[in-house]
């Protein structure tokens, strides 16, 4: 049986070739993810030890940022040679044309004790002491810079100063690398340009012959309760524990879209041998009348299973090795400091083996236990060649059901205001098409196909009767389409939904022409002033906001709440001034509060002006619920919280005074802060919505294999039908029916088959989106559901080429034969 099952690959292998390249497509993705993740793992140390190559241990505080004062006691502690207080935060470099340079900025404080400086220097030398500035290779070669010469820094502590350029340091490929300049500044500098009040950790070097266990012990008890101090070894591993963890998550985020592929992976093989299997209904019996039990069958199909299983899988771990240098070479070019080189691992390479041959022999193994259960006699008749067992009653009220509780859980989702309802709601919608697909397929095959027939006639009479032969098989072929289609509409229509929201937001909450937003941390505290003093502009207004006893506080201007709160329950929103306040409507309702009451916030008494409608959600993670805020005026704000900022200011132009020129005017002020962005309020729904369409694409672009491995089952699914059908096709020629009009039929055929697929996909896609949708809405804001009909199009449009396309080699397949042949084929 072994030496006839290899026999029977040898002469199958055509037929297996398709669905061999779906199970090498989803083991390349999962093998390509575990050898990049693997990689990044591989450098975790180097990276993590790259700034402590002269730590002999640190001080971290538990809570608060560590005062500078502790950095002296520290350093004054018998067995250290040196001490010295460290941070990472942003800031900005003014360029050489007065222009701050573009990309994320870091800012770190480097240790003015050669003992301690851990930087690989390019050239120059590191800061000694305050006013002396280093900034990466990169950044000073474009921009120009000469040692020695001033770089105006600038950050949340102020407008940009002046530092000496001492020298330049290389960082690529490090924590501290993330596309932008890098900014080193001796610690009183990064904490004056920051405006932090404390270092994140002192780094501290042990003096020749001291003990660095004794040492950290003397270090301990000299910094007191809440503060934490480890050893190099201890500082290493946390590192390297934190960047597993952030690798986790981003490995798990891509083995989901990986498992996803696998999945469609696995329908296809199911439909693959479920056909191949039927067309060797014959062979089987044979096999069964000359003595071969219905196990010995059984085992050599599994077999079969495994062996091709293997050799696809192998190949996918090749491939995959060539997506992890893909990965590691996108990586590099959008300068994301997380490859590592190349890791090839033993466990790496047996799970994704053992994954790809298990997937396939589990795929597999029901075809194989059906196809023995055929009696020999009857399945040496020609009725049995094409049998065509309909899904049983109990599959299709199990269905049916599953199906019905699947949308049910979509719309009442958002009545109760859960996401969990969402996800249940579709995977149960989808595990009820899966088993109601055999009656539900050929019906929307034949309603696609009645405007086909209109157009083709007779042609497509055939494509549609040819489609719907086999519903079980036509219905696993759709059905592998649904889970990638279904996925990409979810996320399309998702998006387009989560940006017209945040768009209508903006417009309801922004009520000026121009915004001035922090990059990176809060607006530097002389600018919203320096703006304000511009006879240009009319009105500077910065958005600052404070909890306070479980109430959130929020700076107000008179001149704008009028222009964005949707409604007023009482009062008027016209006198609010100082002393008096404005409630949204949900506090005014928990605390009893209303208009002319006199109420304490923050110590203070205010008097209510007026009851508003809340204009907004709640952010995520905010501490107080939505509607839990009120409105006060900024003097009283900067009374209440003089210290408190806020990262975005509105600007708008004075009377008489055009908006390029008060643009002009605000850029003008803004040349002086390089951690500081300009926009209208167009710039801000992009900016606002960039991320949406970033992870879009990204996310379609990963589920795009899964849809490419579902289209690969299409034209397998067709190629197999189309040797089923030899003496059938030979038949249609010999009576007229011309090469042209059988290419057309099996490429109505194989639209018919992925357009069904697509449109159970976008329906399962807008129906997920749709329940989403309601659920944030019952949370709190303005989330509705909006159909991106082209986007929408776009992906049935794909469908119906890459359906036409998967239908040329199966045409030339059956029309390769001559037609005496075909009719004399078995």
């Amino acid at each position: 049986m072994i030496r006839l099952t290899l026999r029977t690959m040898r002469a199958d292998a055509v037929r297996l070739l398709l669905s061999t390249l779906a199970i090498v497509l989803g083991v390349a993705f999962i093998a390509g993810t575990l050898i990049f993740t693997d990689g990044m793992k591989a450098g975790a140390y180097a990276r993590a030890g790259a700034f402590d190559r002269h730590t002999d241990l640190a001080v971290y505080a538990e809570k608060t940022p560590i005062p500078p004062a502790l950095v002296e006691k520290v350093r004054a502690v018998d067995g250290v040679r040196a001490a010295d207080g460290e941070l990472t935060g942003t800031a900005g470099v003014v360029g050489s044309d007065g222009r701050p340079v573009l990309g994320f900025a870091v800012l770190a404080a480097i240790p003015t004790d050669p003992a301690l400086q851990s930087y690989d220097v390019v050239a120059g030398r590191l800061p000694q002491r305050t006013g002396e500035l280093v900034l990466d290779a990169p950044t000073v070669a474009e921009e120009g810079f000469v040692l020695g010469a001033p770089v105006s820094v600038g950050g949340s502590g102020g407008a940009a100063r002046p530092y000496t350029l001492v020298g330049t340091v290389d960082v690529a490929g490090t924590t501290r690398d993330v596309g932008g300049p890098f900014i080193g500044l001796a610690g009183p500098d990064a904490l004056a340009v920051g405006a932090d009040k404390g270092y994140g950790r002192i780094v501290v070097a042990a003096a020749p012959g001291v003990s660095t266990a004794e040492l950290a012990d003397r270090v301990a008890a000299v910094a007191g309760p809440g503060v934490t101090v480890k050893i190099r070894q201890a500082i290493l591993d946390d590192a390297v524990d934190d960047a597993v963890r952030d690798l986790k998550q981003f490995n798990l985020f891509l083995l989901t879209f990986a498992a996803v592929a696998v999945l469609v992976a696995g329908f296809v093989i199911a439909n693959t041998f479920a056909i191949v299997l039927a067309q060797r209904t014959r062979r089987t019996a044979l096999l069964r009348l000359v003595g071969a039990t219905r196990g010995q069958v059984f085992r050599a199909t599994l077999l079969e299973a495994a062996a091709t299983g293997f050799a696809a899988s192998a190949l996918g771990v090749l491939t995959g090795v060539g997506l992890a240098v893909g990965l590691n070479a996108l990586m590099a070019a959008v300068d994301l400091p997380l490859a590592a080189g190349l890791t090839v691992t033993a466990p790496t390479v047996l799970l994704s083996l053992l994954l790809g041959t298990g997937i396939t022999v589990g795929a597999a193994a029901a075809p194989a236990w059906r196809g023995t259960r055929v009696a020999p006699v009857a399945a040496l008749t020609d009725a049995a060649v094409q049998s065509t067992r309909r899904a049983g009653r109990v599959r299709l009220a199990v269905g049916a059901l599953v199906f019905a509780a699947g949308v049910a859980a979509l719309m009442g989702a958002g009545v109760v205001g859960q996401v969990f309802l969402v996800a249940a709601g579709g995977v149960f919608t989808f595990f009820g098409i899966v088993l109601f697909g055999p009656v539900l397929v050929p019906a929307l095959v034949r309603v696609l196909g009645w405007p086909a027939r209109r157009l083709f006639g007779a042609t497509a009479g055939l494509a549609v009767a040819n489609a719907v032969r086999n519903p079980r098989r036509i219905a696993a072929t759709a059905t592998a389409l649904v889970i990638g289609i279904g996925l990409v509409s979810a996320f399309v229509v998702g998006a387009r939904s989560v940006k017209s929201g945040i768009e209508q937001a903006v417009d309801q909450q922004i009520g000026v022409d121009f915004l001035v937003t922090g990059i990176g941390g809060d607006l530097p505290p002389t600018l919203p002033a320096e703006l304000a003093a511009r006879d240009e502009l009319g009105l500077v207004h910065e958005q600052r906001d404070r909890v306070a006893d479980g109430i959130e506080l929020r700076s107000a201007h008179p001149a704008l709440v009028g222009r964005t709160l949707t409604a007023v329950d009482s009062g008027d929103v016209g006198r609010l001034a100082p002393g008096r306040v404005l409630v949204h409507r949900e506090l005014a309702r928990a605390k009893g509060w209303a208009v002319g009451d006199t109420i304490t916030l923050a110590g203070q008494p205010f008097t209510v002006a007026a009851v508003v409608a809340a204009d907004g959600p709640a952010l995520a993670g905010s501490p107080v619920p939505a509607g839990h805020q009120v409105e006060v005026v900024d003097a009283d704000f900067a009374r209440l919280f003089p210290t408190e900022r806020g990262y975005l200011a509105q600007v708008d132009p004075a009377d008489g005074v055009s908006a390029e020129r008060a643009r002009k005017a605000i850029e003008s002020v803004l040349s002086r802060y390089p951690t500081v962005n300009l926009m209208d309020q167009a710039a801000y729904k992009r900016m606002l919505t960039g991320t949406v369409d970033m992870l879009l694409a990204f996310v379609t672009a990963l589920l795009g294999l899964a849809v490419v491995i579902a289209l690969v089952g299409v034209a397998n699914t067709l190629s197999l039908s189309v040797v089923e059908r030899t003496r059938e096709n030979a038949v249609l020629r010999a009576v007229g029916l011309t090469r042209g009009r059988m290419r057309a039929m099996l490429a109505v055929e194989a639209v018919l088959m992925a357009l069904v697929g697509a449109v159970l996909g976008v329906g399962l896609g807008t129906g997920v989106s749709a329940g989403a949708m309601a659920v944030f809405a019952r949370i709190g804001g303005d989330f509705t559901l909006v159909l991106p009909w082209d986007q929408l199009g776009l992906i049935l449009g794909v469908a119906v080429l890459a359906a036409l396309a998967a239908s040329v080699l199966p045409a030339r397949r059956a029309l390769a034969r001559p037609v005496v042949e075909s009719l004399g084929a078995e």
